[in-house]
């Protein structure tokens, strides 16, 4: 068995350990609220790494289809009384349709041009979310959204919601890992070193970008349905323009084309906005969130220049080089006379 196959079973696996002994270790609700939020974004930025990193594709409006996720399920369920389960499905199916229309066109541009056209849309998203107050509450938002439940059991508690919200993270780890590891996968990575040398092999080019945008804008979805049932409340501010950007620098902090690369990125960025909210004012006192604004920028300008990969490949380099030097004998040296010159080394008669 391979080293890429042994890493395949054994990552998931180790995951879900750590997935499951963290909570024992932390005993913390204000961390377990954090690793709530940082599974949710992670289904969000898998889906964006497989579009980004895999096929090549730039979108700036995965915020919009996180939102749809989230209000497609509130709505269902507040005002039309579903049950949370069939709401996220319907959300999920009703976001798919979205994605698949718009990549019906979007996916006929290239570039800078296919980057400003997720943008626009996403923007579009965000407006209706405003200014339809009959069906999304404007920016008052949208209250009374029930919570889910599971063999009966309502899942109130951060405890049992981070359980269900990291069930649905690996699985989106294994969905995306089986995938790149297909046929699918390798025609995904040919379609993102060139287009044209691809189609010329016979890829589907336009058929696969179209399949993995509406794939990543399902992911988004699933994760906004996730967020709605657990906040319970939800309104337009968080789906901007600005949640797509952030889903960006998390995929590119991660390494976007590393399945695991979302996990460290979404962790990175969520833990360093942490800690900068509680530790910027003392360095800097009355500080606000344009300081966080500019520390994200430039990490992000230190990351690309220096690990253009991303961290998880950094690490892996890091921890890949220490076992070298680790495992590394020290190479044997040749008797010498104690002569130099040409006759260095050679022994004596």
């Amino acid at each position: 068995m391979t080293k890429h196959r042994l890493a395949r079973i054994y990552g998931p696996l180790l995951l879900a350990a750590v997935v499951i002994l963290l909570p024992l270790i932390l005993n913390n609700n204000y961390y377990l609220v954090t690793l709530i939020t940082v599974g949710i974004y992670t289904i969000v930025v898998v889906g964006l790494c497989l579009l980004m990193g895999y096929a090549g594709q730039v979108s700036l409006g995965h915020g919009a289809f996180y939102g749809l996720g989230a209000y497609g399920s509130a709505i269902l369920t507040v005002k039309y009384g579903l049950g949370p389960w069939p709401a996220m499905f319907l959300a999920l199916g009703l976001t798919c349709l979205v994605a698949y229309g718009i990549g019906r066109i979007a996916f006929r541009l290239r570039e800078n041009y296919l980057a400003l056209a997720t943008l626009a849309f996403g923007i579009i998203i965000f407006i209706f979310f405003n200014e339809q107050v009959d069906i999304t509450g404007g920016p008052s938002g949208l209250g009374g959204i029930p919570y889910i439940s599971f063999l009966g059991y309502t899942i109130k508690t951060d405890l049992g919601y981070y359980y269900l919200v990291w069930a649905f993270g690996l699985v989106a780890i294994l969905l995306a890992q089986n995938i790149v590891h297909s046929r699918i996968g390798r025609a995904l990575r040919a379609i993102h070193g060139s287009e044209v040398a691809a189609q010329s092999l016979g890829v589907r080019v336009f058929q696969y970008k179209l399949q993995i945008f509406v794939l990543s804008a399902g992911f988004a979805s699933v994760a906004g349905s996730l967020y709605a049932h657990y906040i319970t409340f939800i309104s337009p501010g968080v789906f901007s323009f600005k949640a797509s950007i952030d889903f960006v620098l998390m995929a590119v902090v991660g390494g976007l084309a590393s399945v695991w690369g979302p996990l460290f990125g979404v962790a990175a960025v969520i833990l360093l906005g942490e800690f900068l909210r509680h530790f910027m004012p003392h360095f800097i006192p009355g500080a606000g969130g344009e300081y966080e604004l500019i520390f994200f920028g430039v990490m992000l300008v230190l990351i690309i220049i220096l690990t253009p990969q991303g961290l998880t490949c950094w690490l892996m380099d890091l921890v890949k080089n220490k076992r070298v030097k680790f495992l590394k004998l020290p190479a044997a040296v040749p008797p010498t006379s104690g002569r130099t010159g040409p006759g260095a080394g050679k022994g004596e008669l």
